[in-house]
């Protein structure tokens, strides 16, 4: 197996999908073993990634999770601060960019045609009868090398002089919220909706893992898409944003660089949301 895939095969990504039971968390364990540092806690807690956030169609859950390992590698190899923040948030558009040319679109809605307010009856349609699980195990599957390799693109290349903090508004929460200096890293690809790529908010993502990470330490035998204290932190956010959930309809833009997101958050954007976020 070469170096450019991690040691990644298929059968390895399309077998840890189906013993873990979601896109999110099976592209996190495998790329967290491409880099040789699992991190079970924080891949189990990313389970509400899967269907697009909570099941409500937006990113797939393969790009949160990508994200993710992609925060937690450039803690390794930079440190903590601003430099693996800017580097993480540079990877994570990156893996946008490249989920999308591979897979058309980032939306889970749009390639599965599916959300939380499905039928019984569209699920088993798509799932079942369309064979949409062995198509999302093939994605996985295709999606699993071409991540590392981006990670790795973005990780190498020469650094940028990173802009003044805060610089990304998920890492900002993280660390309100209590969390460790590379937990804060791992979630700073997440600002501006994914690597600023303007979809569902990445503050919101980051609130509810570091949710499930808490529960998980507090006893609970796995995360699922019903844990209270997820629901309840999306409710407060859906009343506080109007009832959105995408950061470019939320801010009203897409973010054109880091500097630019930087200045957003410097400058006390969402700092609405990330109060009523850090209240979990």
């Amino acid at each position: 197996m070469s170096k450019a895939s991690g040691g990644m095969s298929s059968m390895t990504t399309m077998g840890v999908f189906l013993k873990e039971g979601t896109c999110s968390e099976a592209l996190c364990h495998v790329l967290n073993r491409a880099f040789d540092h699992p991190l079970l806690e924080e891949e189990h807690a990313s389970v509400p990634f899967a269907g697009g956030l909570m099941q409500h169609g937006y990113q797939c859950g393969m790009l949160w999770g990508a994200a993710l390992a992609a925060g937690a590698e450039a803690y390794r190899r930079l440190g903590p601060g601003p430099l693996a923040q800017t580097t993480a948030i540079i990877a994570a558009r990156r893996l946008v960019g490249s989920f999308r040319a591979q897979n058309h679109d980032v939306n889970c809605m749009e390639i599965t045609e599916t959300n939380s307010s499905s039928s019984t009856m569209q699920l088993i349609t798509y799932f079942l009868i369309k064979g949409g699980t062995i198509g999302c195990l093939r994605m996985a599957a295709r999606f699993a090398p071409l991540a590392f390799r981006e990670i790795n693109a973005a990780l190498s290349e020469e650094p940028i002089e990173p802009p003044p903090v805060p610089l990304s508004c998920a890492a900002m929460l993280a660390a309100r919220m209590g969390v460790s200096e590379m937990h804060a890293v791992m979630a700073a690809g997440l600002a501006g909706g994914i690597g600023l790529s303007g979809g569902a908010c990445g503050a919101l993502g980051t609130a509810i893992w570091i949710i499930g990470m808490k529960s998980l330490r507090e006893g609970a035998g796995k995360v699922t898409f019903k844990a209270p204290g997820a629901l309840e932190v999306i409710d407060r956010f859906l009343r506080c944003t109007d009832y959105e959930l995408e950061c470019s309809k939320i801010v009203g833009r897409e973010f054109e660089s880091v500097g630019d997101h930087a200045s957003h958050v410097c400058n006390g954007g969402c700092a609405k949301i990330i109060e009523v976020l850090a209240a979990t």
